[in-house]
C-alpha cells in the first residue's frame, strides 16, 4: 500500500489526503517506524487531548512553531528537535490536521516545505470531517522512537518579508489579504479571543479582501479545483502574477498559499508571515482603511 498519493493532472504532487486514504493507514501511523507520521495542530490546543486520530502526535503552536521572543518561524535547529522527537525523519510522509479547517496544521505545512520537506501533506476536511464521519478516535498518546532530522533550505520563493511587501507596493503584485472584513477595514485588530495585535488597524495598500474561508466548504474539506479558481479569477488574481498573501500571524494565509500554491498551482505565491502584527506596528508603513 502506497504512502505517497498519486500525482494531480497537471503533474503535481497531490497535496491533500482524504479521509479513507488515512483510514486504510492507520495501522502504519501507529507503528514506530517512521514511514508516516501523522500530526494534529489546533488552534485549540486541549482539543488533541479530548480526542485525537489514533496515533497522531501534538504540535502546540504557541510553544512550538513560533520562537518566544523574536515570533519568528522555528530555526531549523529547533524545526529538528520538533520533528525528530516526534519520529519524523527527513523520508518520512508526513500528514498535518487541525481544527478550525486546518488553519495551523497549513501553517506548518508551508514551515515544512520552506525547509524542504517533499512529502508533507493535509487531511482534507481536517479535525472536523474526520470527528463528524464517525471515524476512529482515541485519548492515547503515543510516544515513538526519537529520530534525527535534518532540514533542508530554507526556500525562500515560499516566504515574503517585510522588504518584499515594501517593494511590492510599486511593483505589479496581488496583494490578498485574508482576514475578516472588519480587520481589513481597520474596525478591529484581531478575531475576538485572539491576543496577538498590531497598534494600527487596515490594510496594506492594494490589498484584496479574499477572506480564507473562500477557501473551504461548510464541513471543512477544500472547495472543488474549479470553484476555487474561480473564487480567484472573480477577484482577478492572475495565476500568473506575482502573489503574496497574509493575515495577522501568518496561520490564516498559510491556508491560502496552500491553495494557490498546492491546489492551484500559481508559481509565485509566497506567505507574508510577518503578517499584520508587524506590519501594523512599522513606523511609517503605508496603511489604508476602507475597502476602497
Amino acid at each position: 500500500m502506497s504512502l505517497q498519493p498519486t500525482q494531480t493532472q497537471q503533474g503535481r504532487k497531490n497535496a491533500l489526503v482524504t479521509p479513507e486514504w488515512l483510514d486504510r493507514r492507520l495501522d502504519t501511523v501507529a507503528s514506530d517506524t517512521p514511514e508516516l507520521r501523522l500530526l494534529e495542530v489546533d488552534l485549540n490546543t486541549d482539543f488533541y487531548h479530548e480526542a485525537h486520530i489514533p496515533g497522531a502526535v501534538s504540535i502546540d503552536w504557541r510553544r512550538q512553531l513560533q520562537h518566544a521572543t523574536r515570533r519568528d518561524i522555528p530555526s531549523k535547529e529547533a524545526m529538528a528537535d520538533l520533528l525528530g522527537s516526534r519520529g519524523v525523519t527527513d523520508t518520512s510522509t508526513v500528514v498535518l490536521y487541525g481544527d478550525n479547517s486546518n488553519w495551523f496544521a497549513a501553517h506548518l505545512y508551508w514551515m515544512l516545505t520552506y525547509y524542504g520537506h517533499d512529502e508533507v501533506y493535509l487531511l482534507d476536511g481536517g479535525r472536523k470531517h474526520w470527528l463528524e464521519s464517525g471515524r476512529p478516535t482515541s485519548t492515547s498518546v503515543p510516544s515513538y522512537t526519537p529520530r534525527s532530522y535534518h532540514p533542508d533550505g530554507p526556500c525562500e520563493r515560499v516566504r515574503a518579508y517585510r522588504h518584499d511587501v515594501q517593494r511590492a507596493l510599486s511593483r505589479p503584485t496581488a496583494l490578498v489579504d485574508v482576514r475578516l472584513p472588519a480587520e481589513y477595514d481597520g474596525t478591529i485588530l484581531a478575531p475576538p479571543g485572539m491576543t496577538e495585535s498590531a497598534q494600527r488597524g487596515g490594510h496594506i495598500p492594494g490589498a484584496t479582501n479574499i477572506v480564507w474561508s473562500e477557501n473551504v466548504r461548510s464541513d471543512g474539506r477544500f472547495k472543488s479545483a474549479d470553484a476555487l479558481e474561480q473564487v480567484y479569477n472573480d477577484w482577478d488574481i492572475d495565476r500568473e502574477s506575482d502573489v503574496i498573501v497574509y493575515c495577522r500571524i501568518g496561520e490564516r494565509s498559510s491556508l491560502t498559499w496552500f491553495v494557490l500554491s498546492e491546489l492551484l498551482g500559481y508559481p509565485s505565491v509566497r506567505n507574508y508571515d510577518g503578517a499584520w502584527t508587524e506590519w501594523g506596528n512599522l513606523i511609517g508603513a503605508p496603511v489604508a482603511t476602507s475597502a476602497e
